[in-house]
């Protein structure tokens, strides 16, 4: 192992918190191909327990340090070939632990357009800089006349003294603009005590008004929330706001304090007043507002950028997986309805397994209006195909969708029949895929989008990944963020969700099967090819004979992928086939059949799982107490699922609609996205309502997703409505009283409103500012009444 290889291990280790050979033996595994979920889960010994998020955390910063190590080496041979290269400079560079303090190093060495301080030095004015830097005793007009073209009789450029003097100037303000560290000491600095300012651009007010917040806006730079600097970023773009950055304490200092540190770190004396103090003060002060101010305020802009970016794409993933590890409803026969008015409502049966059975359409509502005639339909399908569940797409007209539901459920008894009202975000996305295409290429979109409802109810996870994980609706202004990044993170996501869970290799989807460990498209398409072709798989061992897959991908994926009622009853479970000879010992050494072993809980937890740990013998594989532990779980609970019990929020009955909401109500909802400022829920009324972070409990919380997570079930009061721009305050703090003010712990961000996705089951978040159904982006804007009020006190606070 090469010494940069062995100081990124150590480092990560550090930053960890583990040992540096655990890190190591991670490091060796990924490089060898390993998946992040595969070694989570079946490398515990290896890696010493290393967890799938610190896997995740390992895989990202080992990419960053060997990106910075071939930046260093980059660097290292442009200023050797410059033959500029110090014993001191090369220390520096070799201690250099972040890509911007090498960049701040190798700035001065940078090949650069012809600047004014080259033509300067071309002119032979140098000289004249450092004479007066040195001594500022000297006066700069009498020293400047030797630099002049008459006095050297040479034709240079260098027409007067005040010639001679800017050049030196620009020769000076490049030069400290170079200076690596005093560069970084003032970039902390800005970035520390900085604050950001927004102000409305002159003649935007009215057409910016859902950036009104920050109109006139000044927060901490290093404090700034995720939400608020994409907002002001956003408003930037759209040309309302300007942003700049400003020092703490410049506004009342008689010298900004940039150019006080500035002066103090090349040994400038601010307050003497020799010959060419003034001068030199004037270098100081063009070198901060000419060179570094510019120069930081774009980069720290970046940085802000960045973090803000960072903390959304986390939101968005922290959502997605939530939604990806939702309860299932299950193998049941579902009935799945896509609400419409004009077009009317589509209606899809598919059986306990999801395959699609038939599908109708219903003209219940205006203005067709055939209520009986649509009922005595959806009747006749649930009693041909046993349904036991509907589904019904939370979109336009789905609460008149959901009475016509619970009727049905009515006419049918005493037949046991469930509703549920189901997220149909991104349905379209998929309805319109080439994936839906090719499931479904004599079906219309609209019947496509009833089957993914219906499917949807009954497995979210093996629907939703069929989506592009952008197009679910569960983000944070998330068109405003790296789409590199993005999909990066989200993917990453889906991956360890999907392999928590574990697929079924007879019924999954090719789009399912492509998440698993290992397993790429054109595999996953081919065991859906071989399984049409030949029937089910009866055990995991015929992967081998699926079109180029191998044994290397086989040890990846098969642990991840089940049978039920296969040959071999372990592969129904969690426990890699390269285990089953362990487990066939442990049933050999307690005289036990292996059917008869598994789910005897009371047995199983008898055993002591250090009597089993293999030292690996000759040619066998090492299986340590970890991996025994995991082993006797499984074979406790075979094919677990991780996810828990299923259970829907019931809609309160003649709450439809924004304007059937008073204040002082109780609902129920269910949670659809939560942000760094607080929790969206659907109560049922075509628009979800805000819990900002103050009013998820009664103890200050830091974090909403310490109360709640997408997919919960909530009771909530309603504390205000504002019908016109269709927002709705909520509470689940059910003893507040609406128009009362707030409790101590009340921030400011109440006003942020839901962005990127809403109800759109479109997943399209770039439609402006939105608050209908069907909208996408809720741009950042004032609230209103008591919780404005609270806000301003909260703000005051802080």
């Amino acid at each position: 192992m090469s010494n940069t290889q062995t100081a990124i291990i150590a480092l990560i280790a550090d930053e960890l918190g583990v040992r540096a050979n655990q890190i190591a033996a991670a490091v060796e595994l990924l490089d060898g191909g390993a998946t992040v979920p595969f070694v989570a889960r079946y490398r515990k010994e290896v890696t010493g327990g290393l967890d799938d998020t610190q896997l995740r955390t390992l895989e990202e910063r080992l990419g960053y340090l060997r990106e910075m190590e071939e930046r260093r080496e980059a660097i290292v041979q442009a200023i050797e070939e410059q033959g500029q290269m110090t014993p001191a400079l090369r220390a520096d560079l070799d201690k250099a632990t972040t890509k911007q303090r090498l960049e701040d190093l190798y700035l001065p060495y940078r090949k650069k357009r012809r600047t004014k301080a080259q033509i300067a030095r071309e002119a032979g004015l140098e000289p004249l800089a450092d004479h007066l830097l040195a001594d500022p005793s000297l006066d700069p007009e009498h020293e400047a006349a030797a630099f002049i073209d008459s006095a050297t009789g040479e034709s240079r450029g260098v027409e007067d003294a005040k010639a001679a003097l800017d050049g030196a100037k620009q020769i000076l303000m490049e030069r400290f603009s170079e200076e690596a560290e005093l560069v970084g000491r003032l970039r902390e600095r800005l970035w520390e005590d900085g604050q950001l300012r927004a102000r409305v651009v002159k003649g935007k007010e009215a057409e910016g008004a859902k950036f009104s917040d920050y109109f006139e806006h000044d927060e901490g730079l290093a404090k700034t929330p995720s939400h608020r600097a994409l907002a002001m970023f956003r408003g930037r773009k759209e040309g309302v706001l300007s942003l700049a950055l400003a020092m703490a304490g410049e506004d009342d200092a008689p010298i900004h304090p940039a150019e006080v540190a500035i002066a103090r770190h090349v040994g400038i004396g601010l307050g003497a007043e020799q010959p060419a103090s003034r001068w030199l003060k004037e270098v100081v002060r063009w070198s901060w507002r000419v060179k570094l101010y510019t120069h930081l305020e774009t980069e720290l802009m970046g940085r802000l950028r960045e973090r803000a970016e960072q903390e959304a794409i986390d939101v968005f993933a922290a959502n997605l997986k939530d939604l990806l590890l939702a309860a299932p409803a299950g193998p049941q026969a579902t009935l799945g309805l896509d609400p419409g008015l004009r077009t009317g409502c589509k209606v899809a049966v598919v059986d306990a397994t999801g395959r699609f059975l038939e599908h109708a359409t219903i003209y219940p509502h205006a203005p067709q209006k055939r209520w009986d005639e649509a009922l005595a339909t959806l009747v006749k399908l649930v009693e041909r195909h046993e349904v036991t569940l509907v589904a019904i797409g939370n979109g336009t007209a789905s609460r008149e969708t959901d009475r016509l539901a619970a009727e049905l459920v009515k006419r049918v008894a005493p037949r046991q029949l469930a509703k549920v009202m189901v997220s149909e975000a991104g349905a379209s996305v998929y309805s319109a895929s080439a994936l839906a295409a090719r499931e479904f290429p004599d079906l219309d979109v609209s019947i496509r989008g009833a089957v993914s409802i219906a499917r949807r109810l009954q497995d979210p996870q093996a629907e939703l990944v069929k989506i592009d994980p952008k197009s679910i609706g569960v983000g944070q202004y998330q068109h405003d963020v790296s789409q590199v990044n993005l999909s990066r993170s989200l993917e990453a996501v889906v991956e360890d969700c999907v392999n928590a869970v574990g697929v079924d290799l007879n019924t999954a989807s090719s789009a399912l099967l492509a998440r698993v460990s290992g397993l790429s498209t054109m595999l996953a398409d081919n065991i859906v090819a071989r399984r049409d072709r030949e029937g089910p798989f009866r055990t995991r061992k015929e992967l081998l004979d699926v079109d180029r897959l191998g044994p290397k991908t086989f040890e990846q994926c098969a642990g991840f992928l089940r049978i039920m009622n296969g040959t071999n009853p372990l592969d129904a479970s969690a426990v890699h086939p390269e285990a089953y000879p362990l487990v066939a010992r442990i049933a050999e050494r307690n005289g036990r059949e292996l059917r008869g072993l598994i789910g005897d809980s009371r047995y199983l937890k008898s055993l002591k799982p250090s009597d089993y740990v293999d030292d690996a013998p000759e040619g066998n594989k090492a299986f340590g107490l970890p991996t025994v532990i995991d082993i006797l779980a499984e074979l406790d609970k075979p094919g677990r699922d991780p996810r828990p019990e299923f259970k829907a929020a019931t809609f309160r009955e003649g709450v439809e609609k924004i304007g059937d909401l008073e204040p002082g109500m109780l609902l129920e909802g269910a949670v659809t996205n939560v942000t760094h400022f607080g929790a969206f829920v659907d109560i049922g009324v075509h628009q979800d309502g805000l819990v900002h972070i103050s009013a998820l409990a009664d103890k200050f919380v830091d974090d909403p997703r310490q109360v709640v997570k997408a997919g919960d079930i909530v009771k909530v009061k309603v504390m205000e409505i504002d019908v016109p721009r269709q927002r709705i305050g909520l509470t689940m703090r059910l003893g507040d009283t609406p128009g009362e003010k707030k409790g101590a712990d009340d921030r400011k961000g109440a006003g942020e409103r839901r962005t990127d996705g809403g109800k759109s089951r479109h997943g399209n978040a770039n439609r402006g500012h939105q608050s209908s159904r069907q909208g996408g982006d809720r741009q950042a804007a004032p609230p209103s009444g008591a919780m404005a009020e609270a806000l301003r006190k909260a703000q005051r606070r802080t």
